[in-house]
């Protein structure tokens, strides 16, 4: 087939740190605080206009804590188990490679012996009957590597005896989250609001605020995991004291977008512009014979991390050092031709593409997208 004319205006669809919103310039960064302190009465103010805002858009329960803390998603994730499991038997979900990285921790490194792992393959949910809430329960709500979610809050128990610690890095400010079946929720700026790396946000219920207080684990605690002092829940962390120094540019950053978010109308309006596109994607997979969601539930996929697998009678019939050769060939050209930036699969999930549908990703750009996976598709097809 002959290649397409018309690209995408913004052919960046990398799934972290993701797309900018729409019309960003270096120029939004013009008034970050670079040169003061955090700690300085403007510098704290900032922060804490990065902490109301994202309450307020995601609409926190006025009794959940919220904070700024150090490593992105991970750090805010290894900070919760760190500092809260132990009390209880475990339960981890790993459907995709970060679920299977909380495991490893878990596991391998906090040596927890009251663990049960509930995996499922790449593409499926595992049994979320099977979870007991009598027991802490770590889980990713939307799984990046795989483009599979959780459907909704329904299976996690009003009434659970242990703690609900959800890793929504790809999720928050996409999806509509259950606030109060969830008791831990982290993220970090770099997936769905475009922000810059290295700076995580955690959410703390009441009912996890009390196991910190009532509860010491047996292990050395590193001070960029210490949310307690004396056995005292440190308030003043959620408060805009950074256990850490954070980078003011990058508050500033992630400020501009949440001003950006308001503008298009809160979380209604950032999950209306991800469902949009998602919906974009679906029409084109059900009219192209040659692909088809990884994700095999459509009540489980993703609009933010859409991941794709080639189901092609030819590619099929290749085995897995083929498959992921054609695949990375095909994303290859995506991006020699500019039109779809680090689109490849994740190396541990089946060959395919990956394509981020978040809310700063603009639905004409996955339009004109389009007729360029086609035409990829054709040129890695064999004669």
């Amino acid at each position: 087939m002959s290649k397409p004319t018309v690209k995408p205006q913004n052919p960046r669809f990398s799934s972290g740190p993701c797309a900018k919103r729409p019309g960003w310039t270096v120029a939004a960064l013009q008034d970050a605080l670079v040169g003061r302190s955090h700690r300085s009465k403007p510098g704290k103010a900032r922060i804490q206009q990065v902490l109301d805002k994202s309450r307020l858009i995601l609409g926190l329960p006025a009794d959940y804590r919220i904070a700024i803390v150090p490593a992105s998603d991970t750090g805010a994730v290894e900070m919760a188990l760190w500092s809260l499991l132990g009390a209880r038997g475990v339960d981890v979900l790993a459907w995709e490679s970060f679920g299977e990285g909380w495991i490893t921790d878990i596991l391998k490194q906090l040596k927890l012996t009251d663990v049960r792992t509930l995996r499922a393959d790449y593409g499926h949910l595992p049994d979320l009957t099977q979870v007991s809430w009598d027991r802490d329960v770590v889980f990713t709500w939307n799984g990046t590597t795989a483009g599979v979610k959780v459907p909704n809050g329904d299976w996690i128990a009003d009434d659970r005896q242990g703690l609900a610690i959800a890793d929504a890095t790809s999720a928050v400010f996409a999806m509509d989250l259950p606030w109060q079946k969830l008791d831990v929720v982290t993220w970090s700026w770099q997936k769905v609001l475009g922000g810059e790396g290295a700076h995580g946000m955690l959410v703390l219920s009441p009912r996890a605020i009390a196991r910190l207080e009532s509860y010491r684990p047996p292990w050395p605690m590193p001070k960029l995991f210490r949310l307690t002092k004396d056995g005292k829940f440190q308030e003043s962390i959620f408060e805009g004291d950074t256990i850490n120094t954070p980078s003011m540019l990058c508050v500033e950053d992630a400020l501009d977008s949440l001003i950006w978010a308001e503008h298009v109308g809160g979380l209604p309006g950032l999950m209306a512009r991800s469902q949009g596109n998602l919906a974009i994607l679906e029409a084109w997979v059900e009219r192209t014979p040659w692909v088809e969601f990884l994700a095999v539930d459509p009540a489980t996929r993703s609009s933010t991390s859409v991941c794709l697998i080639f189901t092609a009678p030819w590619f099929v019939a290749l085995d897995l050092d083929a498959q992921t050769a054609v695949a990375k060939r095909m994303s290859a050209l995506l991006d020699v031709e500019n039109v779809a930036l680090d689109a490849a699969f994740y190396r541990d999930a089946p060959p395919g593409l990956r394509i981020w549908c978040g809310s700063t990703v603009e639905q004409r750009d996955v339009v004109d997208l389009l007729p360029w996976l086609d035409w990829a598709f054709a040129q890695v097809t064999p004669a």
